[in-house]
């Protein structure tokens, strides 16, 4: 098994999904890149598979993710993703589960331990409390609980909703990093989650929809750095 890059806090995670393509990508992965040295946050940066190796090759400082990979060897499976083909073209991780692709929990648990055979740190999706806690049991790195019915609309998750997403995974293994997201569309949401006690949080269509890319990505990274020295100021 590869070593895993580890992913430290605070951090954050930018999935444009397939609101961009091509050059887009590239240029909102160096966005990613800048701020996080500016600011001293991880990015998880959650790229389309076919631009893992440009964006890897174009930057220094960001994790890049797979957005979903299949629990294969190598061998048969036409069109499916190899885990060993991510890490050969220098992904750092894989997301699993999340909405747009579920995954039954016997593949989840499969796909996971195939992540974990080639050193590709593991972000999965949970859209309930109860499943977050579930997929604890898993043991990947990172569990992202997010409602399903806010992602996209703006709306974002409250203080309560963070505590109690946190505990459910925290209590079954306290190891597991946990980012609380949906409807994160401005500095103000990452500030509110994060200080309520998120190990994180991220955006997709906050970030990729926005008039002005950088300064949208600049003024999220400020406000993760931000809460999070408040948080453990005392």
């Amino acid at each position: 098994m590869s070593e895993k890059r580890q992913v430290k806090l605070p951090f954050f995670e930018i999935g444009p999904k397939s609101y961009l393509f091509g050059d887009d990508i590239l240029e909102l992965a160096k966005i990613a890149d800048r701020a996080s040295e500016k600011y001293g946050v991880d990015i998880i940066f959650t790229t389309p598979v076919v631009d893992i190796r440009r964006v890897r090759e174009a930057t220094k400082n960001i994790h890049v993710f797979a957005p979903h990979m299949d629990p294969i060897y190598p061998g048969r499976g036409l069109a499916d993703i190899l885990p060993e083909s991510l890490v050969a073209a220098g992904a750092d991780g894989v997301m699993l589960n999340h909405c747009e692709r579920p995954l039954d929990f016997e593949t989840l648990a499969a796909t996971i331990k195939r992540a974990d055979e080639v050193g590709l740190t593991t972000i999965v999706c949970a859209d309930s409390l109860a499943e977050a806690s579930k997929i604890a049991s898993l043991s990947p790195d990172i569990i992202v609980a997010e409602p399903s019915e806010l992602i996209g609309t703006g709306v974002s998750v409250g203080h309560e909703y963070v505590e109690a997403a946190t505990r459910s995974v925290k209590d079954v293994n306290p190891d597991i990093l946990v980012l609380t997201a949906a409807g994160i569309s401005n500095g103000e949401d990452v500030y509110n989650t994060i200080i309520s006690g998120a190990d994180a949080t991220g955006s997709s269509s906050g970030v990729a929809k926005a008039l002005d890319r950088a300064a949208m990505v600049d003024e999220m990274i400020a406000a993760v750095r931000r809460a999070y020295d408040e948080r453990h100021a005392n």
